[in-house]
């Protein structure tokens, strides 16, 4: 209990630095965030990294998007699918890079997905995963918080993506 009260003071004071009000949820409260629907979270780099470490154990698939990309829009429904379908085994994240605030939260109102999204409107982020050059962009990391893979460019299918999703994220297995 104690190491994860130090945990969390930890990642607040590292979000209280960015001056951002808005804090990514933590791995056990996972579910319940999913619930309250779609979010832009700030904090930057260290809440981007503070998150993914909290969700060791499981494989992750990060998605860069923008509001203003048009392959973003049209493979958007492919992640919010897959992203339901493998609840439970595979955690999702956003990255909304490179846009405005207003039209990011407008775009997830319009479009809402089961994860928060990290607000990047500077690319930092994305840097993180080899991401940044090319909207979308989609990483993968392994359950041990490895960066896998990252692909840039547009999904043709929701096949394509969950044949990744198998592949890269779940090592193969169904």
């Amino acid at each position: 209990m104690r190491g994860r009260v130090l945990l969390v003071a930890v990642c607040l004071t590292a979000l209280a630095g960015c001056g951002e009000k808005d804090a990514p949820p933590a791995p056990a409260r996972q579910a319940t965030a999913l619930a309250s629907g779609p979010r832009l979270v700030g904090g930057g780099v260290p809440a981007f990294e503070s998150q993914l470490h909290a969700l060791r154990g499981t494989p992750v698939v990060v998605n860069q998007w923008a509001s203003w990309c048009g392959p973003c829009r049209y493979e958007f429904p492919f992640f919010r699918a897959l992203a339901q379908r493998y609840r439970g085994r595979v955690a999702f994240l956003g990255v909304d890079s490179q846009d405005g605030r207003g039209a990011a939260q407008e775009f997830l109102r319009q479009n809402p997905i089961p994860y928060p999204s990290f607000f990047d409107p500077s690319v930092k982020i994305a840097r993180v995963f080899k991401g940044g050059f090319a909207w979308p962009t989609t990483a993968y990391y392994s359950r041990s918080g490895t960066l896998l893979e990252t692909h840039s460019g547009t999904y043709a299918s929701q096949a394509k993506l969950e044949a990744d999703i198998r592949d890269i994220a779940l090592g193969g297995r169904p």
